[in-house]
């Protein structure tokens, strides 16, 4: 089935799944590029033959072509035009996305974006959605789109599967909390910080550690310093991702405090993958489909810091709970949530599609299962 995919540039999310497509197609896929990223993955690029660029005028018409002639095409980042005439021609289209009304339906933009995104995805066309967060479908649904076209898919990091499950917990620090990602007001690195000093006050022997680098990290160290929480409390700076998932290996429980501006939180990929115990806002893209709470994590109403302490603490106080609900994190990535699972069910879901069912529903759970509309106050406990 000849597929291709078309974003705004190759980076360490989509090569894994461009990997298992390309192997599952017979290398008869495609990736194309739509943004020129100087800095990004140049070696990896040059050893792609799939890689073509849109946004180069000499290879813009090859890339128009491999769209128009594709059996399959995932769209995310893409010009009108390449799409244009493949819509016309009511071929198969998965559009793939984050939720798009983080900042709400906004009146102002609403008719606007009414005209735009349906005249872009015409009801009776073959266009589906790749839901890469919980939230997506519903936003979409606002606007008259995607009904019963909505299926669950997301960001798909490289899987790691350890032989020895049992030495990846043995090798675990059980009083080691890690945070990790761009230090930015959306991610609330300093609810970290809040669980840190609240830890420390109450005498439990623990250490933090936060990496990334970004716009908050003064302000992070002043208040580590201000706390006196040095002796428990580690900014390491950003590090490359191989780093990183070694100190997820290392340590026992992760913490994930973005609210609803993350759109996805690929790191929660990571995380479980490397078997943490994962504490988690409820408002965080990825969280409604790759956790359960209390089955293979924890969940806290985003912004509670008392909610995210007290499961912080039981999970320091019952370290048994660490090792099941990371054992259970880790299966739901190597079994469910990884790159070649969800290439192997997308080509089934065309191929269905393709065969005169129009709305199929193929799968329980997982990639390319049916995506629910899930509201802002999901959660219960």
């Amino acid at each position: 089935m000849n597929t291709v995919f078309v974003s705004a540039f190759m980076n360490t999310h989509q090569l894994p799944l461009s990997e298992a497509l390309n192997q599952l197609t017979g290398a008869n896929y495609s990736f194309i590029e739509t943004v020129d990223k100087n800095d990004a993955n140049k070696k990896t690029e040059k050893e792609l033959l799939y890689l073509f660029k849109a946004y180069k005028d000499e290879e813009y018409e090859i890339c128009r072509e491999k769209v128009n002639h594709a059996d399959v095409v995932i769209a995310g980042s893409v010009f009108d035009d390449l799409l244009r005439e493949r819509i016309q021609k009511k071929k198969l289209i998965f559009r793939y996305s984050e939720r798009p009304l983080k900042n709400g339906i906004e009146p102002v933009k609403y008719i606007p974006r009414y005209i735009k995104w349906n005249l872009e995805n015409p009801r009776k066309a073959p266009i589906y959605m790749l839901c890469a967060s919980a939230f997506t479908a519903l936003d979409y649904s606002r606007y008259g789109l995607f009904r019963n076209k909505c299926y669950k898919w997301g960001y798909f990091p490289k899987t790691r599967r350890y032989e020895e499950e049992e030495e990846l917990y043995r090798k675990k620090d059980k009083m080691r909390l890690i945070w990790c990602g761009r230090l930015l007001k959306m991610k609330h690195p300093d609810d970290a910080v809040r669980i840190a000093r609240m830890l420390r006050d109450d005498g439990i022997a623990f250490s933090l550690k936060i990496i990334g680098a970004g716009e908050m990290e003064a302000e992070l160290k002043e208040t580590i310093q201000n706390l006196r929480l040095q002796s428990c409390v580690e900014m390491t700076g950003a590090m490359n991702a191989e780093d990183v998932r070694n100190e997820m290996e290392n340590a026992g429980i992760f913490l994930f405090t973005s609210d609803r501006y993350e759109g996805w939180g690929a790191v929660l990929n990571e995380a479980m993958n490397s078997g943490c115990a994962v504490v988690a806002s409820d408002a965080i893209g990825s969280v409604p489909y790759l956790l359960k709470n209390n089955i293979n994590g924890l969940i806290y109403h985003s912004g509670d810091v008392c909610e995210l302490y007290q499961k912080v603490r039981y999970l320091l106080d019952k370290q048994e709970e660490q090792k099941r609900l990371g054992n259970a994190a880790y299966h739901t990535i190597s079994d469910l949530w990884n790159a070649e699972l969800a290439a192997e069910r997308l080509l089934l879901l065309a191929r269905e599609i393709q065969n005169g069912n129009p709305f199929p529903n193929l799968f329980e759970d997982g990639p390319c299962s049916r995506a629910p509309d899930i509201k802002e106050n999901w959660y219960e406990k």
